[in-house]
């Protein structure tokens, strides 16, 4: 049995939204870190006309691509059944978590990666002929299992109903206290990432690279590796327990 997860003081940038970083800094202060919330994504909803009609359409598929789709899906139709849908599929657990709460829990959630990808893999898509799909999304979501769906044969729709949008904040007293209290950073997306590089600007940045980055998929990574990390884990699953064990990992090698 693998021991518990220790961070024996060390701290973790929290980059996540700050209405879904606390689940995370819980888990890490129980492990005896120190959370740092520092939030380089706010969530904003679109309120396009015709977003609620088209959520309330019957479909064949109607996949959730975060729980900030969820969230934002409900305030809509808040009718969280989606009984006009055949098949509702999740990205992830954490989405799952937030359709079962909503009332309906999904029909189709990979059971490995949690990305669209595995979620491609699943033998309940590979015949999409003639198939309805709605992908429920932020605004600028990836493409990519738009585009697999179409190649199968599918009609498919995208409900943008979010934006994603970098907080304006001053870095400066982070950084001012970084060397002594910043030991790892996490991000889930390459946009996370890519925001929290921007917001720190050109004075935080030989920073930022010299530390540990935890990441939850491969592409990330990459994304990483290419401003300069230096160190870059990846997360066996995109969970936090997951991102926690690989905090831990980081906190024993050093």
């Amino acid at each position: 049995m693998s021991a518990s997860p220790d961070l024996a003081g060390r701290g973790v940038l929290v980059t996540r939204p700050a209405g879904q970083a606390e689940p995370l800094c819980r888990l890490i202060e129980e492990a005896g870190g120190r959370a740092i919330r520092f939030p380089t994504i706010a969530i904003e909803p679109v309120t396009e006309a015709g977003l609620a009609a088209l959520l309330a359409q019957s479909w064949d598929l109607m996949y959730f691509v975060s729980p900030n789709a969820v969230e934002q899906a409900l305030t809509l139709v808040p009718d969280g059944r989606w009984s006009q849908v055949t098949w509702v599929a999740a990205v992830g657990r954490g989405t799952a978590r937030a359709l079962t709460a909503a009332g309906r829990a999904p029909d189709l959630v990979p059971s490995d990666r949690y990305e669209s990808e595995a979620l491609l893999e699943m033998p309940e898509l590979a015949a999409m002929s003639g198939k309805r799909v709605l992908i429920v999304r932020g605004e600028g979501g990836r493409g990519l299992f738009a585009q697999a769906m179409s190649e199968r044969g599918a009609e498919v729709r995208f409900a943008e109903i979010y934006r994603r949008v970098r907080p304006s904040v001053d870095p400066a007293p982070l950084l001012a206290r970084w060397s002594e209290t910043v030991d790892y950073v996490m991000a889930t997306s390459d946009e996370v990432l890519l925001n929290l590089a921007e917001m720190l600007g050109a004075d935080g940045r030989d920073r930022l690279l010299e530390t540990p980055l935890v990441v939850i998929a491969e592409r990330t990574a990459l994304t990483a590796r290419d401003l300069g990390f230096r160190v870059v884990k990846v997360a066996e699953r995109a969970e936090d327990a997951a991102i926690l064990r690989s905090l831990s990992d980081l906190a024993g090698s050093r």
